[in-house]
């Protein structure tokens, strides 16, 4: 076998197939929601949510337990997020895109911390702390469920959670030994850059009146 390819893809020889075809129909759906999201287009939701809930299938079999909390939040918060953006604020307009207002970003650093002390609680409970990997899944899970959420309240700065968090997943998941989901995280993070700047010169032409 080519070396670059063992690399790359030599964990899943012990893998299922139907496992890696759910693996990687879970990443294009992925691919397809952020794709959706950068474009301000409420397809991100339902694309989303087909990803997520592979996901959180793959992952508690796999039992990656901080993973598969991400994913089902984001089952959750998809089903929240489609109700806002489809909320009408007036007779005829939806809610817009803005930026996070005091109130939220302290709801945010609440969200945080909530976060790292469940799933700490939960990795304890599970007697998960086996590795670093751990740690790192905790704070992980954390600047995600703020990410979603904030993306759920159609906050531009949701898409500096999602490259933050991004970032981190590419070296985590391919340590993890899930390549395909590694490549989809070097994908989101460079659609999330996109995000951020497109969102952003939405509002900047598009200023929501307080």
């Amino acid at each position: 076998m080519n070396p670059i390819f063992e690399f790359f893809f030599g964990q899943y020889s012990d893998y299922s197939t139907i496992d890696i075809i759910l693996e990687i129909t879970a990443v294009i759906f992925g691919f397809l929601s952020v794709w959706f999201s950068k474009q301000n287009s409420i397809w991100v939701f339902p694309t989303g949510m087909i990803s997520t809930a592979i996901f959180v299938y793959l992952l508690f079999k796999w039992e990656l337990l901080g993973d598969m909390m991400i994913n089902g939040y984001y089952f959750i918060m998809s089903i929240y997020g489609w109700y806002i953006w489809t909320r009408k604020v007036d007779a005829t307009h939806m809610t817009p895109i803005s930026m996070t207002t005091a109130t939220e970003k302290r709801l945010s650093v609440g969200i945080f911390i909530a976060t790292l002390l469940f799933v700490y609680l939960v990795y304890q409970t599970f007697e998960k702390w086996t590795s670093w990997v751990a740690y790192v899944d905790t704070v992980t899970t954390a600047i995600f469920f703020v990410g979603m959420w904030l993306m759920a309240r159609r906050k531009v700065e949701n898409w500096i959670f999602w490259i933050i968090g991004d970032i981190i997943s590419v070296p985590l998941y391919f340590y993890k030994g899930f390549t395909f989901t590694s490549f989809q995280y070097l994908g989101f993070t460079v659609i999330a850059i996109y995000g951020y700047i497109a969102w952003k010169k939405h509002l900047d032409n598009n200023p929501v009146i307080a």
